[in-house]
């Protein structure tokens, strides 16, 4: 025994001869957990098996000299003469395939035959489920870590598409305990929630063999240090996009004929002489260009310069169209009418009862005067739902304030509501007749007369502009998002 982990340790310092003690134990470790017993075993070793402790280039590097040595010996020599070769192979490699976290093409079919080990969950589980009653919070987690657990032994990085399946099976099985529902309706296919718990606890589970990110120094005050605005605009998320950076200029259309129909728009919203079907047909044919400026990190000051119908209804919703493929405003009313009334009454009734934060709410909104309004109300009791304060959605400023006359410094960077409603008793969405859109604390739109509107503007600028929802937002923003 104590022979073949010797040929084995050999075998992976003839190819990394550069891998620390204690990069070289976990790497033996994973082997072993493999089933690896001899050298001969590690021709079967594939390059996800051995990301968890391993680089990419590292994985590939030892993959392949164990691959090209699986016809001869497994003999340390034999490993060592094949070095140069694999290193040679590498190039072409990478350019074929990236890293991926699959799990081992030696068992393509392992999720058909895994057996969810129902025997392994608690009594307390087990009754609930045969009884069809919802599990508490704390059984549901339980239950996820036995069933990642059995995963884990036999494929150590399993994807989506295998926890999905498993979800679905297990949901299948147990729909009335398991299936996602709220008032009777089945939520998309009904096991999306325990998709994403599997998910979540096999990256926790992972994340003890994944390697230590260093994290990049504290920007200093020195110009030189500063990230480039492409850089930074170069990690933002694509997510929902189908035509985020646009390859190719629309065949009618020149670098020439972009920046002319750039200047005409320009002395269009000066001469505020334009039609909506004006504004769609110059934002559309002039999107390619418009990304490409977004997409490289020009500021928004800049953008409001040479694209100003970018950030008014019109145009924002053109732009929305050409990026995502949906009707911004059409999909937030059609939502609105189809689930708004639903998700109020589950926000005044049900969740009131258990939250002091909603029903204070609801008891704040029922003395407001002025006009009511289901998209106001539901946009209050969802920030007061999820705990997030209304600040970071909302700056409050008084009735007959203008634009210049705005203290910027108290509004936050991301995009932001100003209310000009503060001439009542107290602040309030519900009487304010004019509402500002702010970006990097600075008014893009200072002319909005629909609170509706005004949402879609905001939400609009995250996905346009690049914009991470913050922090303080994400689950509000996330909600209306879905």
């Amino acid at each position: 025994m104590m022979d073949t982990q010797k040929d084995i340790r050999d075998a992976i310092r003839a190819v990394l001869p550069g891998l620390s003690q204690e990069g070289l134990a976990a790497l033996e470790d994973v082997l072993v957990n493999l089933g690896t017993t001899t050298t001969d075993d590690l021709q079967y070793i594939t390059e996800g098996d051995l990301l968890p402790v391993l680089k990419p280039i590292q994985a590939r590097r030892l993959v392949a000299a164990w691959a090209q040595n699986s016809g001869a010996s497994s003999s340390p020599q034999s490993i060592l003469s094949s070095q140069s070769a694999a290193s040679l192979s590498q190039p072409s490699s990478a350019a074929i395939s990236s890293p991926s976290l699959s799990c081992s093409p030696v068992l393509p079919t392992w999720v058909d035959s895994f057996q969810i080990p129902w025997q392994k969950l608690p009594e307390e589980l087990i009754q609930t489920l045969e009884r069809q009653k919802r599990p508490s919070a704390r059984l549901r987690r339980q239950m996820v870590r036995i069933i990642v657990s059995e995963m884990m032994q036999i494929c150590k990085n399993p994807t989506k598409r295998n926890t999905t399946e498993i979800a679905e099976r297990m949901v299948s099985r147990y729909p009335k305990s398991l299936k996602d529902v709220i008032d009777g309706d089945v939520i998309g296919l009904g096991y999306h929630s325990l998709v994403k718990q599997l998910q979540a606890r096999i990256e926790n589970v992972k994340r003890q063999y994944t390697p230590k990110i260093t994290k990049r120094k504290a920007e200093s005050d020195n110009d030189t240090d500063e990230i480039p605005a492409e850089q930074k605009a170069s990690v933002q998320d694509t997510y929902g996009c189908v035509n985020w950076e646009p390859k190719f200029l629309p065949l009618s259309e020149t670098v020439e004929s972009q920046l002319k129909r750039k200047e005409d728009m320009k002395k269009m919203f000066k001469d505020k002489n334009y039609a909506a079907e004006d504004v769609k047909e110059v934002i559309k044919s002039t999107y390619y260009t418009q990304r490409k400026d977004i997409n490289k990190g020009t500021s928004i000051l800049k953008l409001c310069q040479e694209w100003p119908f970018l950030f008014h209804k019109t145009g924002m919703a053109e732009h929305f169209q050409q990026l995502t493929g949906i009707n911004l405003m059409e999909a937030f009313f059609t939502n609105l009418d189809k689930k708004g009334e639903r998700i109020l009454n589950f926000l005044k009734t049900v969740f009131a009862q258990k939250e002091n934060q909603v029903l204070e709410s609801l008891l704040k909104l029922a003395n407001e005067k002025g006009r009511s309004s289901g998209c106001t109300e539901m946009i209050l009791l969802l920030l007061a739902f999820f705990g997030e304060k209304e600040e970071h959605m909302f700056h409050y400023v008084e009735k007959t304030s203008l634009a210049e006359e705005v203290e910027m410094e108290d509004v936050p960077a991301t995009p932001c509501l100003i209310v000009c409603g503060m001439s009542e008793p107290r602040s309030s969405c519900f009487t304010a007749d004019c509402f500002m859109l702010s970006i990097d604390q600075k008014i893009v739109n200072d002319d909005i007369t629909a609170f509706s509107c005004a949402i879609c503007l905001m939400f609009g600028s995250y996905y346009c502009f690049n914009i991470h929802y913050p922090v303080g937002l994400r689950s509000t923003l996330e909600f209306l998002q879905r």
